[in-house]
């Protein structure tokens, strides 16, 4: 690892005018658990490193009637921790309560694991089937745009030279609403999803008024299946309908090779995983025990 300086603004300004100042040379930190390892191995390089954990701005964490607000640098553990998220927004536990082990989860928060930008990622799936916008701050204001346009390429997103992604904010969900985030993984000790699925759907009089679903993993960054949830509007709340799902979800990813699974096994989980997500999102709005 090559020298950096470090610092620790407490302001959000304080912060972005540092990025600037830099010119593309500083990195900002939220939880650090993949940004210290790519500055480690040579992945990546920094002249200056922005720790974010300081700045109230980036640790907002509340449930309000418009919604939910998650400051990048909230850790996970505070996210399935919080019971109000649970009730509202359980694909987002999901995913949070399964990425890394404890320790990590101290640290990790969901702005760094979207800001990594890694296709396998698990809260983005998670973060597109729940309709999340993302809220970027940069010296010259703010902008906002869907989860689903953050992400453009392995480990590259939207983010510009002295831009930070401030928070991420969900609106609440409708009554007779679930969701729910499921992955596989060849064995406990890879933690890194072959394919994960985000589904979040409403219920009214067995049919499915409102679905979205998102996929990770099965491209170079995660999907928003946009044709599938359109789709599965005004279907019944029918296992045909899962599986229909699961057959549609197949035919626009387009996965790869790699030694976690071959593309062909990647596209059978695929199918596999959108019908048990959407079942078990159902089953939670119909319920009325998690969102």
């Amino acid at each position: 690892m090559r020298d950096f300086d470090f610092a620790a603004p407490d302001s959000l300004d304080a912060a972005v005018q540092l990025l600037a100042k830099n010119k593309g040379k500083a990195r900002p930190l939220a939880g650090g658990t993949d940004l210290i390892d790519y500055l480690r191995t040579g992945r990546l390089s920094a002249d200056l490193v922005v720790d974010l954990k300081r700045i109230p701005e980036l640790n907002v964490l509340e449930v309000t009637q418009q919604g939910l607000r998650l400051g990048a640098a909230v850790p996970c553990y505070r996210i399935y921790e919080h019971p109000e998220i649970g009730t509202h927004f359980a694909a987002l536990v999901d995913a949070c309560s399964i990425i890394g082990g404890i320790q990590i989860q101290s640290r990790a928060s969901v702005g760094g694991n979207l800001c990594t930008s890694g296709p396998a990622a698990d809260s983005t799936p998670a973060l597109i089937a729940l309709g999340a916008q993302c809220v970027i701050a940069s010296a010259s204001g703010s902008r906002t745009l869907p989860v689903e346009q953050f992400c453009t390429g392995p480990s590259q997103n939207v983010l510009q030279p002295g831009e930070i992604l401030q928070e991420v904010t969900i609106p609440l969900p409708e009554a007779d609403s679930g969701s729910h985030y499921r992955r596989f993984i060849p064995r406990n000790e890879m933690d890194i999803a072959v394919v994960g699925v985000g589904a979040s759907v409403t219920v009214k009089g067995g049919q499915i008024s409102n679905a979205r679903i998102g996929l990770g993993a099965v491209a170079p960054h995660p999907l928003f299946a946009e044709d599938v949830s359109n789709w599965i509007v005004n279907q019944p709340a029918s296992d045909a309908t899962y599986i229909e799902a699961g057959q549609r979800a197949r035919k626009i990813i387009s996965p790869i090779d790699d030694h976690r699974g071959t593309a062909e096994f990647r596209t059978h989980v695929t199918g596999v995983l959108v019908e048990r997500v959407l079942r078990e999102a159902v089953q939670r709005a119909e319920s009325g025990t998690a969102g």
